[in-house]
């Protein structure tokens, strides 16, 4: 099953995967915030309040976790621009090369 997730995210370019992590951190971010909310303003037995921590706590390392998948997306997005501009670059300089070698010619 990992192994066909792998396989359907290898298809998907970079920015798309940055634009659904950044979605899926921000409705974690909203429910955390509910949930920081609830606790603070509704009185709750000892067992409910320890359920809704513990979910706070699942839900911070859900965040972290989003956080650091878009760290390493984003470099990686970041490297791939740089491979892309050095690419424009060295096809403008041949193109540059090849043209203007022709008229001295």
């Amino acid at each position: 099953m990992a192994k066909l997730k792998d396989k359907r995210r290898e298809k998907v370019s970079v920015a798309t995967e940055i634009d659904r992590l950044e979605e899926r951190r921000a409705r974690c971010q909203d429910n955390l915030e509910r949930a920081e909310f609830k606790s603070r303003k509704e009185k709750m037995s000892e067992k409910d309040r320890q359920e809704l921590e513990d979910e706070m706590a699942i839900m911070n390392e859900r965040v972290q976790r989003l956080d650091k998948e878009l760290e390493t997306l984003r470099g990686e997005n970041r490297r791939n621009m740089m491979l892309s501009v050095a690419l424009l670059a060295v096809s403008a300089l041949f193109y540059y090369i090849f043209f203007y070698s022709e008229e001295d010619s």
